[in-house]
């Protein structure tokens, strides 16, 4: 059966956003006078919102927490200037989009980054009008896994839980999930390892979008 609502998740799901985050999470850490931290690390930081990196960022290079209002304002200001330099869409997110799109599903965005960031990325690289909604964070709901947010799209496009899927890389999609009681994807080809994922004991492990896409079009719904 054809989901009714498909929610992604964006950085590692959608798109590999790490190279601009971590260029501009490098100009708010060398405004604290520290280095910058390599790709791998901001990987494994980024899901739960620009506030919470800032503070994993300044925790592994063991500043004190004084700095973090300041570090975290010159973040959001470097990568608002530049959102979408080496960021890419995944192989295989266009093709995957229409074609849910083309089986009737509504589509929609949860995620922690900030809001406003987000639907600028999403337009940059042309997908941003393939979702019903984008709802990040500073959009008036609490950040994921509160299902607040995924509530208002469910109630916006009419779509019962048991007709949703839930599609994302990190452990808050996945509790997000959970808190719905909705079929989960974990997108294992994103920046948190697949053991992670599967400890949150998703419906589905998939290691490509393409794969994800095939996983939704043929799961037992409803």
């Amino acid at each position: 059966m054809t989901p009714a609502l498909v929610l992604f998740d964006l950085d590692g799901t959608l798109v590999d956003t790490a190279p601009d985050i971590a260029r501009a999470l490098g100009v708010a850490l060398a405004g604290t006078g520290l280095p910058p931290l390599s790709l791998d690390t901001v990987k494994r930081m980024v899901g739960d919102g620009a506030r919470e990196l800032i503070r994993r960022a300044l925790a592994a290079a063991a500043a004190d927490g004084a700095r973090e209002e300041a570090a975290f304002l010159r973040f959001l200001a470097s990568y608002r200037e530049n959102v979408c330099v080496a960021s890419q869409l995944y192989p295989g997110v266009i093709e995957g989009l229409a074609a849910l799109r083309g089986d009737g599903a509504r589509l929609a965005v949860v995620t922690n980054k900030p809001g406003d960031l987000s639907r600028t990325l999403l337009g940059v690289l042309g997908i941003a009008a393939s979702f019903e909604a984008i709802l990040g964070d500073g959009d008036g709901f609490p950040r994921k896994p509160d299902p607040t947010a995924a509530l208002s799209i469910l109630a916006k496009v009419g779509a019962p839980p048991d007709r949703a899927v839930v599609v994302g890389d990190g452990l808050p999609h996945m509790r997000l999930a959970r808190a719905l009681g909705v079929t989960a994807v974990a997108a294992t080809w994103g920046y948190v390892p697949a053991a992670a994922l599967a400890r949150e004991t998703p419906t589905f492990l998939a290691g490509s979008f393409q794969e994800a896409i095939s996983i939704i079009r043929g799961a037992p719904l409803g």
